[in-house]
């Protein structure tokens, strides 16, 4: 039914923006002798992460449901966590990114099983280049660990 895959697909835009969140305010807050790596790294997947967001909402409205109207909402449909207000170190960072980054491909890929089972091509053709998208995005950051 399109409303399980809209409630899947619900996941998957908050996953996004809490996952959008977090990485942004890293950008803002990362220091030490990597920074302007990381800086540059967390800049470019915040910028590709908010642009999928649209297209997300967007696929919901489409199965003709609504799309979370607050921050709190996508939060609340989230499986990633917020992060507390206190600042990580680059490495630790990278930690919880790399995390988030395994649970938003988790979420997203059974989201698109969903939509397999029940013939969503649409929603299929959204998040199989996402799921790839955001694989990439996990392989950058766990390369960019200390070893």
């Amino acid at each position: 039914m399109s409303s399980d895959i809209a409630k899947s697909l619900t996941r998957v835009l908050g996953n996004s923006y809490v996952l959008y969140v977090k990485t942004h305010s890293y950008h803002w807050n990362v220091t030490g002798p990597n920074f302007h790596a990381l800086h540059n790294l967390f800049e470019e997947q915040y910028r590709q992460i908010w642009a999928s967001l649209d297209d997300i909402a967007e696929r919901i409205r489409a199965l003709d449901e609504y799309a979370p109207v607050s921050a709190r909402v996508m939060a609340e449909a989230a499986n990633i966590k917020e992060s507390d207000n206190g600042v990580p170190s680059s490495q630790v960072m990278l930690k919880n990114l790399v995390a988030d980054q395994t649970l938003w491909i988790k979420d997203a890929e059974e989201a698109l099983e969903a939509a397999s089972e029940e013939g969503d091509t649409g929603t299929e053709d959204l998040l199989a280049p996402l799921i790839s998208a955001h694989e990439k995005m996990r392989w950058m950051l766990k390369s960019s660990l200390a070893d």
